[in-house]
């Protein structure tokens, strides 16, 4: 974490008696919020939709709320234009994907702010607050998500997001409460405001002008990773992004792919190998892309020893798209003009976090030794 980044964590953290976020120090009167849309992004979600929605609407504190249906095939725009007349409806004419379907939907909302949320997250009372209040007092923030639990146990971190997005340096994700697939109790202990490496796409406040002056989501990425290449994209070009624990929301998680499918498995190697080789540093990029490829063919090793081929194909698959579309990378990683090293770039673990998970056994973030 670099100084100038240090010295305002610092006068950001008003920490309780208890060591948790008074947050009564971030609230800002209603009547005060900027200017703000929060975009729900909705494919086939209608039961979402009529479980979370009179949630989001009661709690937007004078936000707009809009749902953009990338084309969906239940009921879900009857279901809005029925008991959600307040709502405002935008309708893609096709499936989109999560990125495609933001960055059209994002093209046709004016306002200063985008929340872009999740149909399966159960928000709360005032928190949208404390996420204003942390891009009012830093302009140079271009996105900050809250703490993000398991609607199912609301006592544990949920896997997309948690108390903040990290990476390692082979641009492995992790959160501060969750490495791979196990996940922390929430003890209050990530409760304070931070730079991270990136923040969750499933709740997500971003300065609209930030956003479009770099295009949005990665659209080649469809879903899954978009949110890690746009945060390290922000931070390449002199943004900032951050986390604030003392705003949470529940997430359902896997509403779109199950949590264990050849097309999610696709998605995730496919990305992550796309996402490090578009962002990473030059002098930094071939010796971390050899190392990932590598690790990614042990995986699909592991695979064909279980006898799982559809996950083995996927992988192979994967590797073998981003392998075809190399010229179209080359363009992007051209665009995203990557400058900043490992030790530049706050959120980052220098070690490997496949080698300290694996080998080394640790479950938790404290046992990483970063800070946090």
């Amino acid at each position: 974490m670099n100084e100038e980044s240090g010295m305002r964590n610092e006068e950001l953290q008003h920490a309780s008696p208890t060591g948790s976020p008074d947050n009564s120090s971030f609230l800002i009167p209603h009547s005060s919020l900027p200017d703000t849309a929060i975009v729900i992004l909705n494919w086939n979600g209608a039961k979402f939709l009529r479980e979370f929605l009179p949630g989001v609407i009661a709690c937007a504190d004078g936000a707009r709320v809009v749902v953009a249906d990338n084309a969906s095939t239940d009921d879900s725009v009857e279901l809005l234009a029925r008991d959600f007349p307040a709502v405002e409806l935008l309708l893609l004419d096709q499936n989109y994907g999560f990125c495609e379907g933001y960055n059209h939907a994002l093209r046709q909302v004016d306002s200063d702010y985008f929340v872009l949320l999740n149909s399966d997250v159960a928000v709360t009372p005032g928190w949208l607050q404390p996420l204003h209040q942390l891009l009012a007092a830093n302009p140079r923030i271009a996105a900050v998500q809250p703490k993000i639990l398991a609607h199912a146990d609301p006592t544990l971190f949920e896997y997309a997001g948690g108390g903040g997005g990290y990476l390692d340096r082979l641009a492995y994700p992790f959160c501060r409460g969750r490495l791979f697939d196990t996940l922390e109790k929430d003890l209050r202990q990530y409760d304070d405001p931070r730079p991270v490496a990136w923040a969750t796409g499933a709740c997500l406040l971003v300065r609209a002008s930030a956003w479009r002056a770099l295009g949005g989501l990665e659209p080649a990425f469809f879903a899954h990773m978009e949110e890690i290449d746009l945060c390290w994209r922000f931070w390449n070009a002199g943004h900032e992004v951050w986390y604030h624990g003392g705003s949470a929301v529940q997430h359902v998680g896997g509403g779109t792919l199950p949590k264990s499918s050849p097309r999610k498995t696709y998605l995730n190697f496919r990305n992550g190998l796309a996402l490090l080789y578009k962002n990473a540093a030059p002098g930094e990029v071939r010796s971390a892309l050899w190392q990932r490829v590598l690790l990614d063919w042990v995986a699909l090793a592991r695979f064909l020893l279980a006898g799982n081929w559809p996950e083995a194909r996927a992988v192979w698959s994967a590797h073998w798209h981003v392998f075809q579309k190399r010229r179209y990378w080359q363009q992007q990683r051209q665009a995203a003009q990557p400058h900043l090293r490992v030790a530049q770039r706050p959120g980052v673990y220098a070690g490997s976090l496949v080698w300290a998970y694996f080998v080394q056994g640790k479950r938790k973030f404290s046992e990483l030794g970063l800070k946090g």
